[in-house]
């Protein structure tokens, strides 16, 4: 990487069922195994729901810059991401599902939205030959 831009620093303790604290302070919430993992869900989040917000804000930047520049409408439009884990071979893995709602484009130009920020966002560049990422266009309105 040539120009460094920013520096995000966040800390972990106690893994999975423990707590994450960022640098500033901004961030510092507690972990706790969801109900699917056999821990005990409740109001703590995990590193997959953390992932996926990251990557959703993301991807929606690079996909409004990409829009903006092919001057394509995205007003109230949104990225969901759905972070798996799972099981690969003798290691845990991830897959991602990122979908767009796009409620003022055509859905082949949202579909050709998806692509294009695709190759841009850095998540998905650092992600690309490592996980399966899924992209897809909503037919309706997603929470």
């Amino acid at each position: 990487m040539v120009d460094i831009l920013y520096t995000a620093q966040a800390t972990a303790r106690g893994g999975r069922e423990g707590e994450v604290v960022s640098d500033d302070g901004v961030i510092d919430m507690s972990l706790t195994l969801p109900k699917e993992l056999g821990g005990p869900g409740g109001d703590h989040t995990n590193p997959e729901q953390l992932f996926a917000a990251g990557y959703a804000a993301c991807f929606h930047s690079a996909l409004k810059r990409v829009a903006h520049k092919e001057k394509l409408d995205v007003t109230e439009s949104s990225i969901t991401a759905r972070v798996s884990l799972g099981i690969d071979g003798q290691a845990f893995g991830l897959a991602v599902t990122l979908v767009g709602r796009f409620p003022a484009l055509e859905h082949a130009d949202g579909e050709h939205l998806m692509e294009a920020a695709h190759q841009v966002c850095p998540y998905s560049r650092a992600t690309r030959g490592n996980i399966e990422v899924l992209l897809e266009v909503a037919p309706e309105p997603l929470l």
